[in-house]
């Protein structure tokens, strides 16, 4: 319930701000940074074509996008903050980061997009986004500042690091995920054509080539298969190909697969670190090793790697491409400058909403001790590190695991 309830909230929040809100300022003409009422209530958002489906079935397609994002981000505060204050939140959340964001890099008028970035379904709006709204979300659950600091039954000192506790859970979410992922990259054409083919074949190639990565690693650091590493390279794959699948080739997305498992890997570690217990950094959902790091190293690999002509396979799409088969040694910072855009806009202003509403009276963020999951306590990790070393990353209780 603790993951399963935010998700169902993210999707009826969202649904309904997308509709009043979220799709204008997401898409509507508006300035650089946001859109205007245009199309608020969507209005005259009907038939009128969107490349070659309905602009009704674009929002719907794009609404999908921002549900994902906010899921992903409210995940900071799984088993540590109270449901009740993420509606406010993800309403609030969606409207002034998300939104925005999204408009900046995909809208004809975002100042990113005019800038030439390239950012094919969201590195920048969904993973670095959602990323660092979760650890902004977390980081204020482990320090509060207003109401939750004052009460007396909530305390920030429950610090837990859980374990996977239901392997079927995980499988399922895998197929799903992956699959989805698919058409959520061959959909960003809004067109079936070969670009379109071409994005869902380097998307399978990278997840395979990063989920093979690291549960190969695991194998020969620990001698057992394990479904959560396979589960984690799987994700870092999918995160590290968003930005890049309508912009690199199969070899290229290979590359990303295996390089994203490797360095989201690391970035894990640092979780589990004897450091990380005393600064009480809490990932639970470990959105800040996969989507953060992953988001901003994809985002910074589609300026290296980006191609003229993979770009064109639409026969519409024409960009200056990357430094390594182009030669636009530029395009490297201009992705800098999107990664740097969307994680301080991301972080901070999902830290002050999350903020503000733990000053509302009755909304305050951090549940009561009493209703905290017990998980791995500090007592029981300081065992951990006895036992597999500081920073050792370890196949799970609750992961299936074979000799």
């Amino acid at each position: 319930m603790a993951s399963f309830m935010p998700s169902l909230l993210v999707i009826s929040v969202c649904s309904i701000q997308w509709f009043i809100i979220g799709y204008a300022f997401a898409y509507g003409e508006g300035s650089g940074v946001i859109g205007d009422f245009k199309y608020a209530f969507h209005r005259g958002v009907l038939s009128e074509p969107v490349g070659t489906i309905p602009a009704i079935l674009f929002s719907e397609f794009q609404l999908v996008f921002e549900a994902t994002v906010c899921a992903i981000a409210v995940g900071g505060a799984c088993e540590r903050g109270r449901a009740l204050p993420l509606i406010p939140f993800i309403f609030l959340w969606s409207t002034f980061i998300y939104c925005p964001l999204a408009h900046m890099v995909w809208s004809e008028t975002g100042f990113l997009a005019n800038l030439g970035v390239l950012d094919f379904a969201g590195g920048t709006p969904v993973h670095i986004c959602s990323g660092a709204t979760a650890s902004a979300m977390s980081i204020y659950l482990s320090y509060p500042l207003f109401r939750s600091r004052k009460s007396a039954t909530r305390t920030p000192s429950h610090l837990t690091l859980h374990r996977p506790g239901n392997s079927m859970s995980q499988l399922i979410a895998l197929i799903i995920i992956w699959n989805a992922w698919l058409a959520f990259d061959a959909g960003t054409t809004l067109s079936l054509n070969f670009k379109s083919v071409m994005a869902m074949c380097v998307t399978n190639l990278c997840a395979s080539g990063s989920a093979l990565t690291w549960a190969c690693m695991t194998y020969f650091e620990t001698g057992k298969w394990s479904l959560d590493s396979t589960f984690m390279g799987a994700i870092a794959g999918l995160v590290m190909i968003t930005p890049a699948a309508g912009f690199v080739d199969m070899p290229t997305a290979l590359f990303f697969g295996i390089f994203g498992a490797i360095v989201c890997r690391q970035a894990l570690r640092i979780k589990f670190t004897k450091l990380a217990a005393r600064l009480r950094w809490v990932d639970n959902g470990d959105t800040f090793a996969t989507h953060c790091v992953g988001g901003i190293l994809g985002t910074i690999s589609t300026g290296l790697f980006a191609r003229k002509e993979v770009a064109a396979y639409d026969g519409a799409t024409v960009i200056d491409g990357g430094v390594f088969f182009d030669g636009n040694v530029k395009q490297v910072g201009i992705q800098l400058l999107e990664a740097l855009i969307g994680f301080t806009w991301s972080f901070v202003g999902s830290y002050i909403i999350f903020a503000l509403i733990d000053c509302v009276p009755g909304l305050e963020v951090l549940a009561k001790d009493e209703d905290i999951v017990s998980g791995m306590d500090v007592a029981e990790m300081e065992e951990s590190f006895d036992e597999y070393g500081e920073g050792e990353y370890h196949p799970f209780n609750g992961a299936i695991s074979l000799e």
